[in-house]
């Protein structure tokens, strides 16, 4: 609720948090806030000139309920106190009872689980290849481990409780640092929301986790607080030669940049800067890395090595970064109050280049740059940009995923792009004045250089891309500029101090952590009367949203060209599956909030959708179907248990229960396959038969396992990597294993640890996704017959027509693959690079796109010549969606 223009009473004689309480509750008609006293925690209250702005959070029954918070704002003067304004997010529908059934260490195993089938579903061929403990040969690799950080109601329908669990590590595939936020079901054990931490500065590349202040920075602030500090100055990368501020090691030693001027009269914090050169980027996750120093120097005037290394551009432009908030917006660093400012540059890939910058939630991280950009501190805009990140991390709070997530990085570009334009003196007519991160390259030009433009004239009618929580937590940078043009517009139209005042007023004042781009076009607007800004100023804003289609109800302008078998599924890491005429699929209700029920229906679109699975409070999730039988698993606090039941109705028979998830699942006849995972990395692909429910693994050896199965006629087909610890051979193959004789047949045999899987298979030919060579840019798709014989690459993993897909599914007359396509630049992660569905014939000699929607198309099951379903993500929400031919080249 959105609340202006009104000027009430509130007691002075109490703190502003109590006096902001007393406010809803007296107004309790107004906004259906029983108890505010009881319900709503103060986070922080904000004074300056006159006004208070308190921050609330919600509690239901003494949880936090993620995004739910109240903002109040006040005028405080010769002992009177009056409320002009409140806005946020109070949920006064929850009823969820919280009191937990699922402990921590259930929950940590889950979100763990979760978090490592996400990574493993991103990989081109993951079906086999190395172990966790063995990739990365030679590298010391962070397994991943959670931690319960407590419990949350998540605010869909009467409330979900959860427990929050935060995910660390490394990808045992990649190497790329892990931060993960995970949120598991508190009643049921699943995994109901999971999004990454990780506020990179550009979506290709990966960065890392949340650390504390090091005890170095803090002892260097206290011992320097009387120091007057040194002067000294340096060269950027771009040849500028810049002021230091800087202090004197003990006892005359070397000059450091450690800078304690700026915060000499409030908290006596420092803004440093620190060698990382030769660290990889996953050791600043979890924790500050052992042993780096402040960058120094023998003499104030830092010398060529601190420029090459983007020290001499870090510490400038942290500077002034942090002068920009204080004195335009009164800001005292990031928190507000005084942070210490750490900036680790020199940052590298396990020794190699690491070409990104992210905030970690205490510090910048800067990656030492390649052969084309230079490190990443090289740009005033990207430092302030992450810097940005720490402001709204201490404000908003907007939650980074989905909407909330774009408005987050739209912020960030909009005042990254602010403090460089003030700084150098850019006019904002300037054709390039809107351009991000254009300074990184060595030899390209600005504008061919730049990770963004805010002039880009996207809107969301057109460009918004929908897409779910695994790609760009939701699209965080995809869809920044929507917004950030608007504000750009804004600033380009009106005094520019002015346009920032009220970006930041919207920001600090007005925004809650759920908010999305109609709510923070309604902060700007709100935050644009407060300042009591000229009629024609107030147009501009206007005009500004209106022009990139940021106005009510925007989302009902997407359109597609599929056909909705089931909407708004509204699920988080459920598959689709298909077969014999039939769908089945996992929804929860429209808020999201109910555990998750397996539905059923025809591909064809007629006839109402069936419910499958019982109402019994557990998660029923990845279904599969042969037109006969449904099969799915149906998470419980206890175990994970695999269950059928006819499509025509009956009892529902369990056939196996672990504490671990056993997809992916598959279906025929009386015959259900899945995929067994050990307490390590090991996976193993089993059978049961709903006749007997035995289990029986299709290799039962030591030192083997097996993945990525499928069924069809009769056979199974994985994927099978051998480590040879009785042969010293290591190697991977693609397999069939004929149910009626017994017999399995090698389809292909390679040495080493190649990518291969997820496989696919027909009455005649068995498909499977391969990387030979791990450095390959692409993924090859296979196929074979049964025997082996015919072993045909239908797509290469070199050369024009190669792609990068990451999944697959086969019928009798064609494979369907989800690819990504190469992401080119910096800038380049667009529509075009979204996971898309494509459809190879069986010879290969045909192939074109499933669907032309501008979304994300994922998980697709094939049923029948050419018809395919998938879960669909154009219109901003998770539908079942199918074609039955493909659409063409979409050119």
């Amino acid at each position: 609720m959105l609340v202006t223009g009104i000027r009430e009473g509130a007691d002075a004689a109490v703190s502003a948090a109590d006096a902001a309480r007393g406010h809803l509750a007296e107004k309790k008609d107004r906004y259906r806030i029983a108890a505010p006293a009881r319900d709503l925690k103060p986070v922080r209250t904000t004074a300056a000139g006159g006004t208070e702005t308190v921050r609330l959070q919600q509690k239901h029954r003494g949880v936090d309920v993620l995004g739910g918070q109240y903002v109040v704002r006040m005028e405080s003067k010769g002992g009177k106190r009056v409320v002009t304004g409140t806005s946020g997010k109070y949920f006064t529908g929850l009823t969820a009872d919280t009191t937990p059934e699922v402990d921590g260490a259930l929950a940590v195993e889950r979100a763990v689980d979760a978090t490592e089938d996400r990574l493993r579903a991103q990989r081109p061929g993951s079906g086999s290849g190395k172990g966790a403990e063995e990739d990365r040969e030679g590298t010391a690799v962070r397994p991943l481990t959670g931690t319960d950080r407590g419990l949350v109601v998540l605010p869909k329908g009467p409330g979900v409780l959860t427990r929050h669990v935060t995910v660390r590590g490394t990808d045992p595939a990649t190497g790329a640092p892990v931060l993960q936020e995970v949120y598991v079901d508190a009643k049921a054990g699943y995994p109901v929301l999971q999004y990454s931490g990780i506020k990179t500065f550009r979506t290709a590349g990966q960065a890392a986790g949340t650390t504390g202040a090091p005890a170095a920075a803090a002892r260097g602030a206290r011992a320097a607080a009387d120091d007057p500090g040194v002067k000294g100055s340096g060269v950027t990368l771009g040849g500028r030669t810049v002021g230091l501020d800087l202090a004197r090691d003990e006892a005359g030693g070397a000059y450091v940049m450690r800078d304690h001027s700026r915060m000499r009269d409030s908290s006596k914090n420092v803004l440093a800067t620190w060698d990382a050169r030769g660290r990889s980027v996953w050791e600043t996750s979890g924790a500050w890395p052992e042993g780096i120093k402040e960058f120094a120097s023998p003499a104030p005037a830092f010398g060529k090595e601190a420029t090459d290394a983007g020290a001499v551009d870090a510490h400038w432009a942290a500077g002034k970064v942090y002068d920009y908030y204080k004195k335009v917006h009164g800001r005292d660093s990031l928190d507000g109050r005084g942070m210490t400012l750490n900036s680790l540059v020199g940052v590298t890939a396990f020794g190699g280049t690491y070409a990104n910058a992210f905030w970690d939630g205490s510090k910048m991280v800067y990656g030492i740059g390649d052969a084309e950009y230079r490190p990443f501190s090289a740009s005033l805009d990207v430092v302030g940009h992450e810097m940005t990140h720490g402001v709204v991390e201490n404000s908003a709070e907007l939650v980074y995923a989905g909407q909330s997530g774009a408005l987050n990085e739209a912020l960030a570009d909009y005042f990254g792009n602010a403090v460089k334009t003030d700084a150098f003196g850019i006019a904002m007519d300037n054709p390039d004045a809107g351009l991000l991160g254009d300074g990184l390259c060595r030899t390209k030009g600005p504008r061919e250089c730049a990770v963004r433009d805010l002039n880009d004239g996207r809107n969301t009618s057109k460009s918004f891309l929908g897409v779910g929580f695994a790609t760009d937590n939701g699209g965080v940078h995809l869809n920044s500029t929507i917004f950030s043009g608007a504000l750009w517009d804004l600033r380009e139209d009106i005094d520019r101090t002015l346009a920032d005042r009220i970006v930041y007023k919207a920001l600090t004042e007005y925004m809650t952590p759920l908010d999305g781009f109609t709510e923070g076009r309604a902060a700007v607007l709100a935050a644009a009367r407060d300042l009591k800004v000229s009629d024609r100023e107030l147009r501009s804003v206007e005009r500004s949203f209106n022009a990139h289609g940021i106005v009510p109800g925007w989302e009902l302008a997407l359109g597609v060209d599929s056909d909705q078998l089931f909407g708004r599924v509204n699920t988080d890491g459920s598959r689709v599956g298909a077969g014999g005429g039939w769908w089945a699929a996992s929804k929860s209700n429209e808020t999201g909030a109910e555990p998750y029920s397996v539905w059923a229906g025809r591909t064809d679109g007629t006839g109402a959708p069936k419910l499958i699975s019982p109402n019994d409070g557990r998660y029923h999730v990845n279904p599969v179907t042969d037109g006969r039988t449904v099969v799915w698993e149906a998470y419980g606090r206890r175990s994970v248990e695999v269950l059928a039941r006819p499509l025509a109705g009956g009892p529902v028979k369990s056939l196996r229960s672990l504490r671990r998830s056993m997809a992916p699942l598959g279906v025929e006849g009386d015959v259900v396959v899945m995929e067994t995972k050990g307490r390590t990395v090991s996976r193993y692909v089993e059978y049961v038969r709903l006749s007997d429910r035995i289990p029986v693994q299709v290799v039962d050896k030591p030192g083997v396992t097996t993945a990525s199965p499928s069924i069809s006629h009769g056979r199974i087909a994985y994927t099978r990597l051998d480590r040879g610890w009785d042969t010293g051979e290591r190697t991977s193959t693609v397999e069939v294993f004929d149910l009626a004789t017994g017999r399995t047949t090698v389809v292909q045999k390679l040495g080493g640890y190649p990518a291969l899987g997820p496989t696919g298979i027909s009455g005649n030919s068995v498909y499977w996704l391969a990387k030979d060579d791990p450095e390959a840019p692409r993924t090859a798709i296979r196929r074979a017959g049964l025997d082996g014989t015919g072993l045909t690459e239908i797509s290469p993993a070199t050369g024009p027509g190669a792609v990068d897909a990451a999944d697959l599914t086969a019928s009798e007359d064609a494979v369907t693959v989800a690819v990504a396509a190469p992401v080119t630049g910096p800038g380049a992660f667009d529509n075009a690079t979204l996971t898309k569905l494509w459809q190879f014939s069986a010879d290969g000699k045909q192939k074109g796109r499933v669907s032309c929607n501008r979304g994300e198309q994922l998980s697709a099951a094939a049923t029948g010549a050419r018809q395919v379903v998938w879960i669909d993500s154009t219109t901003g929400y998770s539908d079942v969606v199918t074609r039955t031919r493909p659409a063409g080249t979409c050119g």
